[in-house]
């Protein structure tokens, strides 16, 4: 089977693993392969390094896609990028996906003490730079699979060309569409959606807040959500309710089946929920049981 087709249609994106110690996360993993989810998502921020989180969970399953979203261009030479892909690919045929971005001015400057400048003109020297690394190990058997983080046309373009197609996170139902269009028909499309299950207006919409508050000081963000009609009064003050239902698909299990639907609908070709506890630094695991049979297709 390859990897596109092992994804399927629906994955998890989640933080909450790396709060786990590593042998309760194996476990979890295991989990969400048995439920049927077809891609386990991991960021790369303050937590685990993504690579090695990567051949850790892939090593204690035995189906389930492992993908980075995203594993930053920022802290890791591009040589060491591709030896790192080539290397779980060679060890996990058809069951890694690199997702890799150029990250946010405020982490590259004020964490890393990097400069952060011409982001698609860095991400293209970059991907140049994997593409000529040197790497005398045992070869995949199957190709590398990457996809990169892209919001606006230029760098979602530059994903259908130099990879496998396009990551996007914190995106309404319009950015899919637009992405699709910009990315042709045969280029893989995996947006990232926020969910809450909880049927309360009032405290759906506080957890989504309290999940939304970093992304909307984020000006990638931001200029995309302006981008469909989003204006500085949907993102001040923790983000209007419109902009809130928008990115944060809320209610009962069938509510964010039905978000999920609207993004398939509108051309992505596999999408991956991020459940937000309640408990900032808990596991939803209870959530992602309840989920399955309404996003799993068996």
């Amino acid at each position: 089977m390859d990897l596109r087709t092992a994804m399927g249609r629906v994955g998890l994106w989640t933080f909450q693993l790396d709060l786990q110690p590593m042998a309760r996360a194996q476990e979890v993993a295991r989990e969400i392969e048995e439920l049927g989810y077809g891609a386990l998502w991991l960021p790369e921020s303050v937590g685990r390094e993504p690579l090695v989180n990567s051949a850790l969970l892939l090593s204690a399953t035995e189906r389930l896609v492992v993908a980075t979203g995203i594993a930053s261009l920022q802290t890791r030479a591009a040589m060491t990028m591709n030896a790192g892909w080539r290397t779980l690919t060679e060890a996990f045929p058809e069951r890694f996906l690199l997702g890799i971005g150029v990250s946010h001015a405020p982490m590259v400057e004020r964490v890393l003490g990097k400069a952060y400048d011409k982001p698609y003109t860095t991400m293209v020297e970059y991907l140049d730079a994997m593409d000529r690394g040197i790497y005398f190990a045992a070869p995949p058997s199957t190709e590398p699979r990457r996809v990169l983080a892209a919001l606006g046309p230029k760098m979602l373009r530059l994903s259908a060309e130099r990879g496998l197609g396009s990551h996007p996170y914190f995106t309404p139902v319009e950015h899919t569409a637009a992405a699709r269009a910009v990315l042709g028909p045969d280029a893989l499309l995996a947006p990232e959606i926020a969910a809450v299950l909880e049927t309360d207006p009032a405290e759906a919409r506080a957890v989504a807040r309290r999940f939304m508050a970093t992304y909307l000081g984020l000006p990638n963000y931001t200029n995309n959500l302006k981008r469909h009609g989003f204006t500085d009064d949907d993102i001040a003050n923790g983000g209007s309710d419109r902009l809130v239902d928008a990115i944060v698909a809320w209610g009962d299990e069938a509510a964010v089946a039905a978000r999920v639907s609207e993004h398939h609908a509108a051309g992505a070709d596999h999408v991956c929920v991020q459940v937000l506890p309640k408990d900032q630094r808990g596991l939803p695991l209870d959530e992602w049981r309840t989920l399955a049979p309404a996003l799993v297709t068996p």
